[in-house]
């Protein structure tokens, strides 16, 4: 029989896991929610997981003496060395296969969207985060922490900005601005002060506050200075990543990939992507801009298979297979 793998790509709000073999071939798929151990704990996160795995092994009819090889697990949350060693520990000690890998879901994502060796990934969905690699084995990362390690930016950051924003504008701390009609309207409100006192009240719930963020981009696209100033800081905090991450590697001045990934950067923003590219050309002339267009159990998937030294032929018939289905999947229990 084949070797067989297990992968799995862990988000903050979802968690994908796909059951194949070494010659490319996926036998089953399995969603669920969160296992980021910084939401459920490292014992609440390795439960979730052992459902998806016991899933998995199931829609396969695979028998319960029937052995997988390695299960890479790539996980949201795995952000500090003690942290993936725990996980790493943890996964093993269930048994789920001979080999386990561990590691932060930002190598999923740089795998899925490109094979060269040498290449950076930042990623801007909810938060933050950028991973690179060099050929050579050495990898750069993040503490990734959210502002209590720097960081900025991603579809919560960009929100709440904008709220800011047009709250400052209305009410006369801040420069005039279409942010502010366009939040009261977006909240079928009178006024952005009405929002705020929504907001605290609770009204309007807090979990509302992120979907400001398309709105951002729509303002910004019309030409409003405040709404394009929150859009210029994240192109140059996505600049910055790739600066640091890419120098430590010593790659600005080598050909490499940088790959684009996250729902803010997958939508390709015009504003928002030519300035990323720009500030990226300036400061790194071979580099290769791409934005993901794999899902990011994709790469989870091929670090498994490279584990098992596939070929060439068998990455692409699992891109195809991935590619094709994993949309479909309903959550676990849904």
């Amino acid at each position: 029989m084949t070797a067989l793998f297990l992968a799995v790509d862990g988000g903050n709000s979802k968690t994908d896991v796909v059951l194949g073999d070494a010659s490319g071939q996926v036998l089953a798929f399995a969603r669920g929610g969160t296992t980021s151990p910084h939401n459920l704990g490292l014992a609440g996160a390795v439960t979730v997981l052992g459902d998806l795995v016991t899933a998995a092994r199931a829609r396969a009819g695979l028998s319960p003496d029937a052995e997988v090889e390695v299960i890479a697990a790539y996980l949201a949350g795995a952000d500090l060395p003690d942290e993936v060693t725990a996980l790493r520990e943890a996964i093993a000690a269930r048994g789920w296969a001979r080999r386990t890998q561990v590691d932060n879901d930002c190598f999923a994502l740089l795998r899925a969207g490109t094979s060269t060796p040498d290449a950076v990934t930042v990623v801007c969905g909810a938060g933050t985060n950028c991973v690179g690699r060099a050929a050579d084995g050495r990898t750069a990362r993040f503490v990734a922490l959210g502002p209590i390690s720097g960081d900025w930016g991603g579809g919560h950051d960009l929100a709440e900005w904008t709220l800011r924003a047009a709250a400052r504008g209305e009410d006369g701390r801040g420069e005039p601005t279409a942010l502010s009609a366009a939040v009261a309207a977006h909240f079928g409100l009178p006024t952005v002060e009405a929002v705020s006192v929504a907001l605290h009240r609770g009204d309007l719930p807090m979990s509302r506050i992120p979907e400001l963020s398309p709105l951002l981009f729509e303002i910004a696209a019309a030409g409003d200075a405040a709404a394009g100033a929150l859009v210029t800081r994240q192109a140059e905090e996505i600049v910055a990543q790739h600066r640091s991450a890419a120098g430590r590697l010593g790659l600005l001045s080598r050909p490499h990939a940088l790959v684009l990934g996250g729902g803010v950067l997958q939508a390709r923003h015009p504003q928002l992507h030519s300035a990323i590219v720009r500030g990226v050309q300036d400061q790194a002339p071979r580099a290769a801009v791409t934005v993901l267009d794999a899902p990011p159990v994709t790469g989870a998937a091929l670090l498994a298979m490279d584990a098992l030294a596939p070929g060439h032929a068998a990455e692409a018939a699992l891109r195809r297979a991935v590619s094709g289905r994993i949309s479909e999947e309903p959550l676990l229990g849904v």
